[in-house]
Protein backbone atom coordinates (compact mmCIF):
# COMPACT_ATOMS: atom_id res chain seq x y z
CA UNK A 1 0.00 0.00 0.00
CA UNK A 2 3.04 2.55 0.68
CA UNK A 3 4.13 1.86 -2.59
CA UNK A 4 0.69 2.77 -4.25
CA UNK A 5 0.43 5.76 -2.32
CA UNK A 6 3.87 7.16 -3.38
CA UNK A 7 3.68 6.36 -7.28
CA UNK A 8 0.31 8.60 -6.79
CA UNK A 9 2.76 11.15 -5.19
CA UNK A 10 5.08 10.23 -8.37
CA UNK A 11 2.55 10.42 -10.57
CA UNK A 12 1.05 14.22 -9.27
CA UNK A 13 4.28 15.53 -9.35
CA UNK A 14 5.64 14.24 -13.05
CA UNK A 15 2.08 15.91 -14.17
CA UNK A 16 2.82 19.19 -12.51
CA UNK A 17 6.38 19.19 -14.04
CA UNK A 18 4.63 18.62 -17.28
CA UNK A 19 2.20 21.61 -16.60
CA UNK A 20 5.09 23.66 -15.32
CA UNK A 21 7.07 23.51 -18.23
CA UNK A 22 4.01 24.47 -20.53
CA UNK A 23 3.53 27.85 -18.03
CA UNK A 24 6.94 28.86 -17.69
CA UNK A 25 7.01 28.45 -22.24
CA UNK A 26 3.65 30.66 -21.63
CA UNK A 27 5.60 33.37 -19.19
CA UNK A 28 8.93 33.42 -21.09
CA UNK A 29 7.01 34.30 -24.83
CA UNK A 30 4.93 36.59 -22.97
CA UNK A 31 8.01 38.31 -21.40
CA UNK A 32 9.72 38.19 -25.29
CA UNK A 33 6.28 39.64 -26.41
CA UNK A 34 6.74 42.93 -24.02
CA UNK A 35 4.56 41.90 -21.01
CA UNK A 36 7.43 42.82 -18.81
CA UNK A 37 9.21 41.88 -15.86
CA UNK A 38 6.72 39.95 -13.85
CA UNK A 39 6.30 37.66 -16.46
CA UNK A 40 10.02 37.02 -16.53
CA UNK A 41 9.42 36.57 -12.89
CA UNK A 42 6.97 34.33 -13.04
CA UNK A 43 9.37 32.11 -15.43
CA UNK A 44 11.87 31.91 -13.09
CA UNK A 45 9.50 31.24 -9.65
CA UNK A 46 7.94 28.48 -11.80
CA UNK A 47 11.05 26.97 -13.11
CA UNK A 48 13.16 27.56 -10.14
CA UNK A 49 10.91 26.28 -7.37
CA UNK A 50 7.43 24.26 -8.52
CA UNK A 51 9.35 22.34 -11.04
CA UNK A 52 12.45 22.04 -9.63
CA UNK A 53 11.20 21.18 -6.56
CA UNK A 54 8.33 18.39 -8.28
CA UNK A 55 11.45 17.14 -10.03
CA UNK A 56 13.35 16.43 -6.61
CA UNK A 57 9.82 14.85 -5.42
CA UNK A 58 9.52 12.61 -8.17
CA UNK A 59 12.93 11.49 -7.70
CA UNK A 60 12.84 10.82 -4.33
CA UNK A 61 9.04 9.21 -4.38
CA UNK A 62 10.46 6.62 -7.28
CA UNK A 63 13.15 5.89 -5.48
CA UNK A 64 11.23 4.31 -2.71
CA UNK A 65 7.60 3.90 -5.00
CA UNK A 66 9.93 1.95 -7.38
CA UNK A 67 11.90 0.29 -5.19
CA UNK A 68 14.28 -2.77 -7.24
CA UNK A 69 12.40 -1.27 -10.82
CA UNK A 70 15.44 0.61 -11.27
CA UNK A 71 14.61 1.72 -14.95
CA UNK A 72 12.08 4.07 -13.51
CA UNK A 73 14.43 5.35 -10.66
CA UNK A 74 17.22 6.05 -13.15
CA UNK A 75 14.25 7.87 -15.32
CA UNK A 76 13.22 9.87 -12.49
CA UNK A 77 17.05 10.67 -11.69
CA UNK A 78 17.53 11.90 -14.89
CA UNK A 79 14.44 14.07 -14.52
CA UNK A 80 16.26 16.03 -12.26
CA UNK A 81 19.64 15.83 -13.44
CA UNK A 82 18.89 17.06 -16.70
CA UNK A 83 16.53 19.85 -14.28
CA UNK A 84 19.17 20.84 -12.43
CA UNK A 85 21.92 21.21 -15.43
CA UNK A 86 19.17 23.48 -17.49
CA UNK A 87 18.53 25.86 -14.54
CA UNK A 88 22.40 26.26 -14.83
CA UNK A 89 22.24 27.24 -18.09
CA UNK A 90 19.97 29.94 -17.70
CA UNK A 91 21.86 33.03 -16.23
CA UNK A 92 22.54 35.67 -18.81
CA UNK A 93 26.54 37.00 -18.79
CA UNK A 94 28.33 39.77 -21.19
CA UNK A 95 29.58 37.00 -23.32
CA UNK A 96 28.09 37.60 -26.64
CA UNK A 97 28.63 33.71 -27.65
CA UNK A 98 27.06 32.77 -23.83
CA UNK A 99 23.61 32.76 -26.08
CA UNK A 100 24.63 30.20 -27.78
CA UNK A 101 25.22 27.91 -24.56
CA UNK A 102 21.96 29.45 -22.69
CA UNK A 103 20.10 28.57 -25.70
CA UNK A 104 20.37 25.21 -24.61
CA UNK A 105 18.42 26.01 -21.71
CA UNK A 106 15.31 26.04 -24.31
CA UNK A 107 16.31 22.70 -25.37
CA UNK A 108 16.78 20.99 -22.36
CA UNK A 109 12.82 22.31 -21.23
CA UNK A 110 11.96 20.10 -24.25
CA UNK A 111 13.44 16.82 -22.94
CA UNK A 112 12.23 17.53 -19.19
CA UNK A 113 8.27 17.65 -20.72
CA UNK A 114 9.25 14.73 -22.50
CA UNK A 115 10.71 12.88 -19.20
CA UNK A 116 8.11 13.90 -17.08
CA UNK A 117 5.46 12.97 -19.68
CA UNK A 118 7.01 9.34 -19.50
CA UNK A 119 7.16 9.11 -16.27
CA UNK A 120 3.85 10.49 -15.45
CA UNK A 121 1.91 8.32 -18.57
CA UNK A 122 3.86 5.16 -16.84
CA UNK A 123 2.74 5.91 -13.08
CA UNK A 124 -1.35 6.25 -14.37
CA UNK A 125 -0.84 2.64 -16.26
CA UNK A 126 0.63 1.33 -12.70
CA UNK A 127 -2.46 2.79 -10.71
CA UNK A 128 -4.93 1.86 -13.04
CA UNK A 129 -3.28 -1.91 -12.37
CA UNK A 130 -5.11 -3.80 -9.01
CA UNK A 131 -2.56 -6.23 -8.60
CA UNK A 132 -0.25 -5.19 -5.91
CA UNK A 133 2.72 -7.05 -7.40
CA UNK A 134 2.75 -5.11 -10.21
CA UNK A 135 3.24 -1.55 -8.41
CA UNK A 136 5.87 -2.92 -6.08
CA UNK A 137 8.33 -4.70 -8.81
CA UNK A 138 9.42 -7.94 -9.68
CA UNK A 139 9.48 -10.71 -6.71
CA UNK A 140 12.40 -10.94 -4.94
CA UNK A 141 14.57 -13.87 -5.96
Amino acid sequence: MRSRTLIWINFFFATLVVVGVFLQTYFIAAYFSGAGEGALDAHAVTGGIVVHGAELLVFLSALIGYWRVWRWVGWSFLLLLIGTVQIFLSPPDEDPLSGWVHGLHGLLALFVLVIASVIAHHGLKVLRRTEPALVSGPPAP
